[in-house]
């Protein structure tokens, strides 16, 4: 990493070699800014370096390790003097029922889709409440809002993530903007067999798990959104005056969500009553 002017926004993206990382870290190199490309394999970055050598930086990181994260934090505020954007989009598919899914895998998860980000997100607020300003964009998925079959594990950790950002939003006053992203499916090879994983399956599950479990063999490469044209929507979102704090992404995510709605709202509807009869009486 070397010295540059601090006109460039500087950005910590973890995930950066593949998918939505990689898309987003070009996004940003095309914009003028610097990124801190974070990733296991740091060495995939080798073609953007060539081609940014001024503005991609690749560090080694598995963001299950806090302390590490940490450390890319702490030196790449010495290095700048701050951290404007931090995208935590590290992460990696999952399907399994519950009762296939074993307490490692389920605390592993965990480990990278919540625990490691709210670690990162811990260690810039520093920063960000000295600049007094910043960003912090959590990538979710439509999964932390709408459920399927064998999701389970994947769902609740995505769940985990909104609700700490939500809260987040309300807590934090100090000019940093947090942005959710709940992507569909997108064709940045999550479902790619090396990625993703999947529990032992058990048969009691076929009927219910099993469509799930084809899906995920055959979906690789079809899925419809355009993780560059995704990108560019985070981009806008991040420069607007007043930015969403969940930005849904793809047709079939804005589908999933709004039935959700709906069918949150009819459930509230129907036992309304049932549910305010429940305090004391006067």
């Amino acid at each position: 990493m070397t010295s540059h002017s601090l006109s460039r926004r500087i950005w910590v993206v973890t995930g950066a070699t593949s998918g939505f990382g990689r898309a987003l870290t070009e996004a940003a190199v095309a914009a003028g800014d610097t990124v801190v490309g974070a990733a296991r394999a740091p060495d995939r970055l080798n073609d953007l370096v060539a081609a940014y050598p001024d503005q991609v930086f690749p560090v080694e990181l598995d963001v299950t390790d806090t302390g590490r994260g940490e450390e890319v934090v702490a030196d790449v505020v010495t290095r700048y003097g701050r951290v404007d954007v931090l995208v935590n989009n590290a992460g990696r598919t999952q399907v399994g029922a519950l009762e296939e899914t074993t307490d490692q895998e389920l605390r592993a998860l965990f480990d990278l889709h919540f625990f490691g980000p709210a670690a990162l997100t811990r260690a810039v607020l520093p920063h960000m409440r000295r600049q007094g300003s910043g960003a912090v964009v959590q990538m979710s998925s439509v999964g932390g809002q709408v459920t399927g079959p064998g999701f389970g594990a994947y769902c609740a950790t995505k769940f985990a993530l909104e609700g700490l950002t939500e809260t987040l939003s309300q807590e934090v006053d100090f000019g940093v903007r947090f942005l959710i992203v709940e992507p569909g499916a997108f064709r940045t090879g999550l479902f790619n067999p090396s990625a993703a994983y999947q529990s032992a399956p058990m048969a009691e599950y076929a009927a219910t798990v099993g469509p799930t479990r084809d899906y995920l063999a055959s979906g690789d490469g079809t899925q419809p959104g355009d993780p560059a044209k995704a990108a560019r929507a985070i981009l806008a979102a991040l420069a607007a005056p007043s930015p969403p704090l969940r930005l849904v992404l793809g047709n079939d995510a804005v589908d999933g969500v709004r039935g959700r709605l709906d069918e949150l709202g009819a459930e509230l509807s129907a036992w309304e009553t049932i549910s305010r009869d429940t305090d004391f009486s006067p």
